[in-house]
This record gives structure tokens, sequence and C-alpha cells, in this order.
């Protein structure tokens, strides 16, 4: 068993709240270490007191034990934070076409909160950035809501 292997069983664990993505690609999965019959796992929630965190980590382990791998340790890692520059840009179309406007890379962007207020979302559906914000918490609390006027 290797890294590769163990990552591709882990391509078929969905993201409970989004579930067109996986937790490879969404980049929860941080690092894999496979020792003889034992799989370690290091994770990352997208924010703290992520409530999907248990269900990943709960589907990781049906995953590989689907596999014949029954010892597993998954390790949550807060440091670093997750952050959408983990994202892949075929992540961000899946989100997209699912109906989620992408987050922006945050890495090299202007990390002045005073400034983020000027910021649009583009519309997923119709890529306007005639978009207002309804509330900073949509079906989850990971998702902000916006509106399109166009």
């Amino acid at each position: 068993m290797t890294e590769q292997q163990i990552l591709e069983y882990l391509k078929t664990v969905k993201d409970p709240e989004v579930p067109v993505i996986d937790v490879v690609e969404l980049g929860v999965v941080r690092k894999v270490v496979c020792r003889e019959e034992r799989v370690e796992i290091d994770i990352t929630p997208t924010y703290s007191g992520c409530p999907a965190m248990k269900v990943m980590e709960q589907d990781i382990v049906a995953a590989l034990k689907e596999r014949g791998i029954d010892d597993v340790q998954i390790r949550t890692v807060l440091h670093p934070a997750w952050t959408t520059d983990w994202m892949s840009d075929e992540t961000r179309r899946k989100l997209k076409e699912y109906g989620i406007a992408p987050p922006e890379r945050v890495t090299g962007n202007d990390l002045n909160p005073l400034n983020y207020a000027e910021k649009r979302v583009a519309c997923p559906f119709c890529a306007a950035e005639d978009t207002r914000l309804t509330s900073h918490f949509g079906s989850t609390a990971c998702k902000a809501l916006y509106y399109c006027d166009s």
C-alpha cells in the first residue's frame, strides 16, 4: 500500500456539505503516511468548529476499511490553518458548477480586513458582480449567502 493508493481511495470520500468535491481536492487531507498495515492521515478543518469534520473522519475510516485497511489513525491538524489556496482550479470549477461562487485565492491578495467590503463576489450562474451579501452564514456556517441582482 502506498500514499498514492490511499489518496486515490480518499477521493471517493465526498465533502458531506458539498458532495461534488472530495476531501483530497478540498485540501482537507494534509498528509498520508503508510506504515506496514497502519495508515496515518492528517486532516485540517476548513474552519474551526466545522461540524462536517467528524463525518469526514468517519467516512475516511469507512472507505479504507472497505478496502481491507483496518488500522487507521486520523489526526486533526490545526496549523497551518486551512486556506482556499489549497483548492485546485478544477475544484473551483466544480464549486461554480454546483452553484457556489468559488472563493478567491488568499496568498498575495490584500489581507487588510478594511478592504474586504469592497470585494465583489461573482455570481456562479451568470458571472455578474452585481451581487450583495444577504447573510454571513448560508446553509452551513462556512458559506456566506449572496444574492445576484442581475
